[in-house]
């Protein structure tokens, strides 16, 4: 058993649409190597902090994530020894111990993304932005517009011809 902590760069889309952890960035890795019968067994932890946007108000918004993982990545030839004998799942992909290295990336993809916010929020209680002018809430509560039915706008504007009228 080898336990490492390591800092790796982050790979590129590491996230979604919305939010996403910055390429580059430096993404502390804990990791226990395990020797088992099938191949190595790694267990680890990945810290990284996430950037985007607020989906409400479209402040920024950073998010400090912590996942958890473990996969067994299996030695080449019983890779190859389950294909042969159809022990094979198509559900799950396989990761096999390549000339004496683990590819770790689309383990860190599949740990991470999963575990960044859907709609990520500022707080839980913004606002967000006005639906018909795209004013920030949070600076006007007040705002609200009048909505008027299009079937009576032209009795409207008859109405505003009669006011100046009535002012003489």
């Amino acid at each position: 058993m080898i336990e490492t902590e390591r800092e790796i760069p982050a790979p590129a889309d590491l996230g979604t649409d919305v939010i996403s952890v910055p390429e580059g960035q430096t993404l502390p890795l804990t990791t226990r190597l395990e020797s088992v019968v099938e191949g190595v067994l790694v267990t680890g932890t990945v810290r990284a902090t996430a950037v985007g946007a607020c989906v409400r108000c479209l402040d920024p918004v950073s998010i400090n994530v912590e996942s958890r993982f473990q996969e067994l990545f299996a030695y080449a030839d019983r890779a190859a020894h389950h294909r042969e004998v159809g022990a094979e799942d198509d559900e799950t992909e396989q990761h096999v111990v390549v000339d004496g290295y683990i590819d770790l990336e689309p383990l860190l993809r599949d740990t991470v993304v999963p575990a960044l916010p859907f709609q990520p929020v500022c707080r839980e209680d913004c606002l967000g932005l006005c639906a018909q002018c795209g004013v920030r809430m949070e600076d006007d509560p007040g705002h609200e517009h009048v909505d008027i039915d299009p079937r009576w706008s032209a009795l409207a504007a008859l109405a505003e011809q009669a006011e100046p009228a009535e002012d003489d």
